[in-house]
């Protein structure tokens, strides 16, 4: 099925796997309801954001991944968000699947992407003061060296937040075959944090 068709404001998206299209912002919600309603993708699977870094414009980009659950046909919509790249935005569908609600949170807490209409959006992994969005492009591998965020706990154990360890970095992505194995991974895989690197030996 061609939603080009039905729906011209689309542009159809490379992908590898299933079909994939660019919607509007201003399109997003009733594109949204109408591939619930009337062409059966009753299941939102997946909702998640792609920073494209600084300087691209759009730089977030919101995606989407339905399933009909009668043809087992998988869709993903992408759609790239309003306003600048410090307070990137982008309509709810929360009201139309309820699962939306806990995956529009998790990628605001991760990217920083407000959900103009969601009915609660807080953070849901980071602590409610965190000052970083951890899946911004800026955000370092490692993390930050910071005060941890209960300072009762802190107070009695004296424990920090500290960077991880880029146990066989550098990370790479392969770009090649399907998109579960295109998950970055370290260049040296013969080593992590219980098996400590061999003195002497590079990452490359």
């Amino acid at each position: 099925m061609n939603l080009k068709e039905t729906f011209a404001f689309l542009e159809e998206r490379p992908s590898k796997d299933c079909p994939a299209y660019n919607c509007p912002a201003g399109e997003l919600v009733n594109l949204m309801q109408a591939l619930r309603d009337q062409h059966g993708y009753s299941m939102l699977v997946d909702l998640t954001a792609v920073d494209e870094g600084p300087g691209h414009d759009p730089r977030f980009i919101a995606v989407y991944h339905l399933l009909n659950l009668e043809t087992f046909a998988y869709l993903r919509i992408a759609s790239a968000c309003e306003g600048d790249a410090a307070s990137p935005e982008i309509p709810t569908v929360s009201h139309i699947w309820a699962g939306a609600n806990w995956h529009e949170r998790e990628t605001y807490d991760m990217f920083g992407i407000r959900f103009k209409g969601h009915p609660d959006l807080r953070r849901i992994l980071m602590w409610d003061e965190y000052p970083h969005y951890p899946l911004r492009k800026e955000f370092p591998l490692a993390g930050f060296d910071m005060d941890f965020q209960a300072p009762d706990v802190a107070e009695r154990t004296g424990v920090r937040i500290q960077p991880a360890p880029m146990a066989g970095g550098p990370f790479v992505a392969s770009g090649e075959g399907p998109m579960s194995e295109q998950e970055p991974r370290a260049k040296d895989q013969s080593w992590h944090e219980q098996h400590k690197k061999p003195a002497g030996s590079g990452t490359a």
